[in-house]
């Protein structure tokens, strides 16, 4: 497989400028911080992070890696980002957590490690590849027989549109203009067929809200703008 198919050089570049910012709870990834309380104890509901082998795709500054490592996981995180790397490797150093960070090609690390890990993470990376199915089919081929497969993403919904693009880019500048692009957004149907042809088995899909105002992040059943998804290896 060519892996330069499952990636955008332009996006790596677009979060690449921003690696600096990323610990900045108050800045550009506000949301992100907000989110990945909730996105992590997501996971740590419907797996079993402790002691597991979790790899963590397109892991930016390291948000959720640190997140599940202090759940007890043994962590690799891989972003094709390099600032990015840099940035999650010092403050790894700096929290104290042992956590593998790579800047490789995931693609590349299935073909290397096929069926290593226990649980694969991949959050709010789908929006931003030009091939999503391929990325679904390389993190089923990293998951071991069994095993959870976990993606965060925004719906294509008007509602989506509304809410992620024209207010957090634009009007209240929540997230840098141009984070998003709307005909790159994943409706729920969409990745569970991408799932089924990539052999994973759709558990659960949830709601990720999010509250501009209070800055507060919750999950529920509505999934009309972000929303997280469990899927299953076969046994």
């Amino acid at each position: 497989m060519n892996t330069a198919q499952q990636h955008d050089p332009a996006e790596i570049g677009k979060f690449d400028r921003l690696a600096h910012r990323f610990w900045d709870a108050a800045g550009e990834f506000k949301p992100l911080h907000a989110l990945n309380p909730v996105r992590a104890a997501y996971m740590q509901a419907r797996s079993t992070l402790r002691g597991a082998r979790v790899l963590d795709v397109g892991c930016g500054g390291g948000l959720l890696a640190e997140a599940l490592a202090r759940a007890g996981a043994q962590v690799t995180a891989i972003d094709l980002a390099p600032g990015m790397i840099e940035v999650a490797k010092l403050h790894a150093l700096e929290s104290g957590l042992d956590i593998d960070y790579r800047c490789v090609d995931a693609a590349q690390l299935a073909a290397t490690e096929p069926a290593k890990f226990d649980a694969v993470s991949c959050m709010e990376m789908l929006e931003h590849v030009p091939e999503p199915l391929q990325i679904l089919r390389t993190l089923a081929q990293l998951t071991r027989p069994g095993g959870a497969v976990f993606v965060s993403t925004i719906n294509r919904t008007t509602r989506a549109f509304a809410g992620a693009i024209v207010a957090a880019e634009y009007l209240l500048g929540l997230v840098p203009r141009g984070t998003h692009e709307f005909e790159r957004l994943i409706k729920p149907s969409e990745l569970a067929a991408w799932g089924r042809q990539s052999g994973l088995l759709l558990r659960d899909v949830s709601g990720l809200q999010y509250d501009p105002v209070s800055g507060v992040a919750s999950l529920d059943r509505d999934p009309r703008v972000n929303y997280v998804a469990h899927f299953e290896t076969s046994p």
